[in-house]
């Protein structure tokens, strides 16, 4: 995370966020830049690793460190923000996921960045304000602070850009907290 210049201000951060899920993968740059007078929210790019259902769970892991490895070869972020794994009342899927955080995780700590996890309601209320808010209300969010034409087609990929955001607003607050 780069700091310093304007009072200790936060000048320019590039987040890697990464929403985990067992069929899609969502991955979204965001960079914060506030070299101007205005902080700025920059998108750099969104999407989703999709995976296939009918490859076995080890083909379908490699896919996601491979495929998310050169996305953060690619992109350079500073740090890499992640949901906190939630509640689920099915194990099986809770294991699943869990597996593919782990090697979102693996991917992170091996081109050497932090990883910075953030639960569901935190993300929601950094990006929306509202803790409970609907997928739609985030994918709303995102595309208004990005400055975006249209919100991105994949919601994988908008939770992934909120996960970035939110991890921009801890650091800014972090930073003014250090003052």
């Amino acid at each position: 995370m780069a700091s310093g210049g304007s009072g200790g201000r936060l000048r320019r951060m590039r987040v890697f966020g990464i929403d985990c899920g067992t069929e899609f993968t969502g991955y979204g740059v965001v960079e914060v830049d506030a070299s101007g007078r205005e902080v700025r929210l920059r998108h750099l790019c969104a999407g989703a690793v999709k995976l296939n259902k009918k490859d076995r769970t080890p083909v379908r892991l490699l896919q996601v460190y491979t495929e998310l490895s050169a996305l953060l070869q690619l992109w350079q972020p500073e740090v890499v923000a992640i949901e906190e794994v939630f509640f689920s009342a099915n194990a099986k899927s809770a294991l699943k996921l869990g597996q593919v955080r782990g090697v979102a995780m693996l991917a992170a700590a091996a081109c050497c960045l932090p990883v910075a996890e953030y639960s569901p309601l935190t993300i929601k209320s950094s990006v929306v304000g509202y803790g409970l808010a609907a997928k739609e209300q985030v994918q709303f969010m995102v595309t208004r602070l990005l400055e975006l034409e249209e919100a991105p087609k994949s919601p994988d990929a908008a939770d992934a850009l909120a996960i970035a955001i939110c991890h921009i607003h801890h650091a800014q607050t972090a930073e003014q907290m250090r003052r």
